[in-house]
């Protein structure tokens, strides 16, 4: 059995928290992929509890308050100053209306989401969060998906502005009067990280998909700007949608779809060295993201508790430098490219 010890923590930004290199993501309790058994889902969190993961993330959007509901039974059955619970705003539920047939999710709660960054919404956003999570404070406070890929070009100015105009001032509110630890923002791009970024006082900033073994377009400019401005950095999606864990099998998921043929080239060329050095695709993956610079933790989704298990045991196996040279050598790394040390996950 995996010793509670084991899981290494790491200094969360400015803040006082500290965090698990390992952090559960909420957004499967949901009931994203299908509807899951009530405490199978629960399980799954408290076994990450028992294993060391400290960090909890989820979000009103997911299952539209099932994630907060389900992560609040867990929390209730350990002490709360043990974790770390981080939620987002930027949608509030309605119970009045239907949630109706776009929310992206095959099961959840039956409420509407209403988008809203505005300064009011973002404080019901976490009343209602408080009272899903059944607990009297939440550590980390994102702003959520204020980003192209959820609103589009012709809006994102917008949403931006409204962000910062209205989810920004209250959440730096709440910082100033202690009733939070940090403030910081979920998106799925490197772009929008640096512009909230440059324009506030951010503690913690969750990307998603932009920094794995596959690309790495957020060392261009994000990870950089993070480091010099003390922004701790959580990364969601190291494995693009499924592949990296999958491997290149026909049907391969990508940012949510089927993987192009240039795509699956590339990670089953990323495969031959993996297993040139005896070590799984997803293990190299997680092993990888973490070494990046500026990364406190990797957030990653389960249903089950086998599945947190798997995770915690691929961050805790070892992984050879030489795997990293080779890659490099393939040119299935950039020269420049930060790869972890033996001891990376410390």
């Amino acid at each position: 059995m995996t010793s509670l010890s084991a899981l290494p923590r790491r200094a969360l930004g400015r803040t006082a928290l500290k965090v698990s290199v390992l952090g559960f993501g909420g957004a499967p309790l949901g009931d994203l992929y299908g509807e899951l058994d009530d405490a199978a889902a629960i399980a799954a969190v408290e076994r990450a509890f028992k294993l060391g993961i400290n960090l909890l993330d989820t979000s009103p959007l997911y299952g539209h308050g099932l994630s907060e509901h389900r992560c609040g039974t867990a929390i209730r059955r350990v002490p709360r100053r043990d974790i770390v619970v981080c939620t987002k705003v930027g949608r509030w539920m309605d119970p009045f209306h239907a949630r109706g047939s776009g929310s992206g999710y095959v099961g959840g709660q039956p409420h509407r989401a209403v988008i809203d960054y505005s300064y009011d919404g973002t404080m019901r956003s976490v009343e209602q969060s408080l009272l899903r999570l059944g607990t009297d404070r939440i550590d980390l406070l994102l702003i959520h998906d204020v980003d192209v890929w959820t609103h589009g070009r012709d809006a994102i100015e917008d949403r931006f502005r409204e962000a910062m105009t209205g989810a920004y001032v209250a959440l730096d509110r709440l910082r100033g009067e202690g009733v939070i630890a940090g403030v910081g923002v979920g998106v799925n791009e490197a772009e929008m990280c640096v512009r909230f970024a440059n324009a506030g006082s951010f503690d913690v900033m969750l990307l998603a998909g932009r920094y794995s073994l596959l690309e790495q377009p957020a060392l261009v400019q994000f990870l950089p700007l993070a480091e010099q401005k003390r922004i701790a950095v959580l990364l969601g999606g190291v494995f693009n949608s499924g592949i990296l864990a999958t491997g290149a099998v026909p049907g391969a998921k990508y940012n949510y779809k089927d993987a192009p043929p240039e795509i699956l080239d590339k990670v089953a060329r990323i495969e031959r060295v993996c297993a040139a050095h005896g070590v799984a695709l997803s293990v190299a993956a997680l092993h990888f993201a973490i070494g990046a610079p500026a990364v406190a933790s990797l957030v990653l989704g389960a249903q089950r508790p086998e599945e947190v298990e798997r995770n915690v045991n691929a961050l805790l196996a070892k992984v050879p430098d030489k795997l990293w040279a080779d890659l490099k050598a393939e040119r299935l790394l950039d020269a420049d490219v930060p790869v972890p040390r033996a001891d990376a996950a410390s």
